[in-house]
């Protein structure tokens, strides 16, 4: 007679925990993994779903420039663009901030803030003035505030003759260094009205720098 081999009463009672639900046959175990990745994959839906989406100024340059050159919006060189407005009854835009236009600008223009001046900042905040310190402004932004609905249709309406200035212009022009132009806040705001249904946008090509180191007329607002 064979002796049976001794057991271990701890061994022959363990089961493995599971979640409550599910059993210790081998069949539940890909059907928990499949649980636990279609969470995941609702997780990733879910963070993708509440991505707050870009605003048509946050655009990526690429996307903006493409829809310059379609709708056939020039850059003029400032001398041009002093003859047109004398001429042709082209209205130039500007859209630096309010402090800017009130020191100078050419006689006429008209200011339309494209970006407003940031009273309360948060990390948010802190992080946009860094992006748009690399367009020159120095004082903070948000978002622009419906620009064309708001501050330009109640000035001008979609057949006007806009040409559209910044102090430093940008460019929509390839170089080696740029081979997609540089972006300012003119080509975002050509971008905005064209996207409102302007027909006749103009860029002012060097910017108000360049009209001022050019001796154009010039203009200040007193307080």
């Amino acid at each position: 007679m064979i002796a049976s081999a001794a057991v271990n009463p701890r061994l022959s009672f363990y089961r493995p925990r599971l979640p409550s639900g599910l059993s210790c046959t081998p069949s539940s175990y890909p059907a928990a993994a499949s649980s636990r990745s279609a969470s995941r994959r609702v997780c990733v839906r879910s963070a993708a779903a509440t991505k707050p989406a870009k605003s048509p100024a946050e655009e990526d340059w690429k996307i903006k420039r493409e829809l310059l050159l379609q709708k056939r919006v020039r850059s003029v060189d400032v001398k041009e663009a002093l003859r047109l407005q004398k001429e042709n009854n082209f209205v130039i835009l500007d859209g630096r901030p309010e402090a800017e236009f009130k020191e100078a600008h050419p006689p006429g223009a008209i200011n339309v803030q494209i970006y407003r001046l940031i009273k309360e900042r948060t990390a948010r905040d802190i992080a946009r003035c860094a992006a748009f310190a690399f367009f020159g402004i120095f004082t903070g932004t948000e978002d622009p505030l419906s620009l064309c609905r708001v501050s330009v249709e109640s000035k001008l309406d979609k057949d006007a003759k806009i040409i559209v200035a910044c102090s430093t212009g940008g460019t929509m022009k390839p170089s080696q260094s740029l081979p997609e132009g540089l972006q300012s806040r003119s080509l975002i705001a050509a971008y905005l009205l064209v996207l409102n249904g302007y027909k006749n946008v103009f860029h002012l090509e060097g910017g108000l720098y360049k009209w001022f180191k050019e001796g154009l007329p010039a203009e200040a607002e007193e307080e």
